[in-house]
Formats: structure tokens, sequence, C-alpha cells
């Protein structure tokens, strides 16, 4: 074996890269990553840790000041938030997650990687060459909309927004997902002008219409200006900035915000050659094991099943397992198959207030053929009270009648992150409604809403 001879290669040191190169070294099997930017990805330097980092301070400011005899200020220091920030992304410099690597067994190789063939990898000139596996883990990119002048005018895309150094006068945000929301809250409590456009009637399409509510509700309470039912159609500069245009919009900010979605990074990676479409997602089973290849694997958001880091890991942590034991065919919910990713995907929106859910919504599980009922409720409970002066939030629990266990849950409200846990190990252990009736929630919590929710049931 040579210097450039591996048992398994992984393109892509994010989050999923590295937890799918891990497991295989830890599996004895001599492990190659190869990263062409910085070791630790997306998720490290310019989406969750970032982005959650400039909006926790927001949020700890809004919290106190929900609970009478705290006492707060009028304001955020953005200076010190950002320097916080930048502690969190090691001020962009990889060199720790290096170490981290390079302690935990891998050989990390700099460059961009490219399949040259069964098993081979360029990289840059170098080619290595993998005797069992190679794992695709290259993440996503931005998806770029048609607007008519937007490649000629300088704009923010996600990793601007997560970032940049200083807090701009004025700022459009273009899309009403995850990232929009997100980043339209944190500039806009650390000082900015913001405007966020969305297509629809309400921020987060894909959750249940009553997160998207409370969200929109949230963004507007902290000065947001939010443009509905807008159809962006073109991009210019203008004197002041950058001026939005179309059907229900036209307006301009220091600087435009694009959050219109990510799409499955797989172009310049050589898929073509193994029949696959640059820029789409490449297919798997649950072992990660790409269609009609014995040696490919992938996970994580550049397969396009779930594309969150949580579950991208946990998808890599099952490559991983099945290179090393040689799983092919796994017994649903085994240490070797991604069964979760198919109806038990958990995923927090970390706006103000919160938006945490599990499963499939309403409307998904009923076009699923589910005999579905629905039970929602107020987060009315004393924990909720003594949480916060004011509050105010909702849940949904969605019941398969046929089986009687959970199926989808979400909640909207400050601070509902961590229950959100309790429902992912719900609907993933199967457990029915009945049996949740003995799972009894410390008082005074708020997940006593369980109880009630239990209780709207019926049981």
């Amino acid at each position: 074996m040579t210097g450039d001879d591996f048992d398994v290669i992984v393109i892509g040191g994010g989050p999923v890269g590295e937890n799918a190169a891990a497991r295989t070294a830890a599996g004895g099997l001599r492990t190659a990553l190869v990263e062409h930017e910085r070791l630790g990805g997306e998720c490290s330097y310019w989406a969750c840790m970032p982005s959650k980092a400039l909006l926790r301070p927001g949020h700890a400011l809004a919290a106190a000041r929900r609970v009478p005899g705290v006492p707060v200020g009028e304001r955020l220091d953005a200076a010190a938030v950002l320097k916080r920030r930048d502690g969190f992304t090691s001020d962009w410099d990889d060199s720790g997650q290096v170490a981290w690597a390079e302690g935990a067994g891998l050989t990390v190789v700099r460059g961009h990687g490219e399949l040259v063939g069964e098993r081979r990898v360029d990289v840059g000139g170098r080619v290595l060459t993998a005797s069992r596996a190679v794992v695709v883990c290259t993440g996503s990119v931005v998806r770029t909309p048609p607007l008519e002048g937007l490649a000629e005018v300088p704009h923010w895309t996600s990793r601007e927004a997560t970032s940049a150094q200083e807090v701009p006068t004025s700022l459009v945000v273009l899309g009403g997902g995850v990232v929009g929301v997100e980043m339209a809250q944190a500039w806009a409590r650390l000082g900015s002008a913001v405007t966020l456009v969305v297509s629809g009637e309400r921020p987060l399409p894909a959750f249940e219409p009553f997160a998207g509510e409370l969200v929109l509700e949230g963004l507007r309470a902290d000065g947001v200006e939010v443009v509905t039912n807008a159809r962006a159609r073109s991009v210019s500069l203008v004197a002041g900035g950058t001026r939005l245009s179309g059907d229900g919009v036209d307006v301009v900010g220091e600087h435009l915000l694009v959050a219109t979605g990510r799409r499955p990074a797989t172009s310049g990676l050589g898929v073509e050659r193994f029949g696959f479409t640059a820029g789409e997602a490449l297919p798997v089973d649950d072992t990660g094991r790409v269609a009609g290849l014995d040696w490919l694997y992938a996970a994580g958001d550049v397969t396009g099943r779930a594309p969150l880091t949580h579950q991208g890991k946990y998808a890599a942590r099952a490559v991983g397992t099945a290179i090393v034991t040689g799983a092919v065919s796994p017994e649903p919910w085994s240490a070797a198959a991604a069964t979760a990713d198919h109806t038990a995907v958990p995923q927090v929106v970390f706006t103000d207030p919160e938006v945490a859910a599990v499963g499939r919504t309403a409307a998904k599980a009923r076009e699923a053929g589910l005999e579905v009922r629905v039970v929602d409720l107020d987060i009315a409970v004393a924990g909720s009270a003594l949480h916060a002066d004011g509050y105010r939030g909702k849940a949904r629990m969605v019941v398969d009648e046929r089986t009687r266990t959970l199926v989808g849950v979400t909640f909207a409200g400050p601070d509902v992150a961590e229950l959100i846990h309790a429902a992912t190990v719900a609907i993933v252990g199967g457990v029915t409604v009945d049996r949740l009736w003995h799972a009894v929630p410390s008082y005074p919590t708020i997940s006593e809403v369980w109880l009630r929710l239990l209780e709207a049931y019926g049981l």
C-alpha cells in the first residue's frame, strides 16, 4: 500500500464527512478526508454555529424583558455579539479541526476531490485509491433564483449574512425559509432596518401554518417589515444600496440577502462518469450506498434526503457502520440504516418564538394515506407562565389512529427547542399515546403541555 492508497476516501470535510471518516477510522480502516476549503465545513463557519451565535444574545435580552425584576439594557452590544460569533468560528481558522482529525487517525488531504474512476479520486493531480469505498459528503450550495440583474449586483448569501463584520444600516432579505427568518431577526435585533420578502402569506411554508404565523408576529414585533405574497423579478444598484423589485415588492436596502434555498453540491465532482447529473442529488439507500454502485456512498445534503446537519451526521454514522461491517441490506432501525430519514426528522428554527418540529405535518400525514387525528393546543401551563410573562405558544400533535402512535409534533413558542427530543423519541420508538400517558411531565415545566395534549386527545 502506497501513501495514496486507503481503505476509505471521504470527499468533504464538514460535520457529515468528519462523522463518516471518524466512524471508518475507528473501525480500523485507513481513511483519507478530502477538503477543498475549511475542515468543519459550512456548519462550523457560515451556518449553524455562527447563525446561532448571532441569534442567542437577542433571545437572551428578549427573555429577560419578559420576566419583571431582571435588569436589562435597551439594546445589544453589537460589537460584543460579533466578537463572540467570531470566537465560535475560531476566526475562520480550521487548525483546531485539523488537529482533531489527525488525532482521530485520519489523513487530511487538502484540495478539490473529483471521482475519476472506480474507487479513484483525483485531488489536484494526485490520485487517491480506496480499496473499500468512497464516500461523498460535499453538502450543498446556494440555489440562485433567476432574477434579472442578480449576477451583476453584489449581494449576500448565507455566508455573508453569518460572517459580516458590521451591522448594515438596512437589509433586504429575500426568502421566507429558515435562513431568511433567522437572519432577518438576528440583524434586526442588532440594529439593522430589515425587510423580509416572502412569496406566500407567511414565512416557513414547510411547517404547520400556525408556526409561520407566530414567527411572522415575532418578526414584526422586532420591527422587521414583512412583505408577503411578493414575486421578486429584478435586482439593481441604486442610490442607497440595492433595489429588489417585482410583483408586490419594491424595496431598497444597503445589502440584499438572497436566501432562497440550496441544492446538492455535486457539480465538479465527476458524477457524470457514473450516470448521474451534476447539481442534482445522489440517490442512496438507507446505508448511504449510491444506486447501482457497490463502492460509492453518500451522506448529508448531497443526497437530498434530510438536508440538516444533525440528520447528515446521523446518516454518516450509518454509512460508516455499513462500510466497516459490510452491511448491504440491514434491518430498519439498525446502526447501519438511516431509517429515521423517512419519518422522524427533527428540526428547530431558532427564531423568537422558536419552532421545533419532528415527523410529518398534518397535511403530509394525510397525503401519505394515514388515518390522521390532529390535536391543537395553546402552550398555557404553569411552566410557561413562570417562564415568561405573556408567554404565547402553540402545540400540535398528529396521531395515526390505526396504530395510536405519534407521526408528527410541532411546537412554536419561546424556548420550545428543548421539548422536541421527547417527541422524536416517541416517534422513533413507536410509543402509543396510551403508553405516553404514563410519561409524567415534571411540574412546573413547559413539558406539562404533553399532559394537556393527551388529555385533549381523550385519555
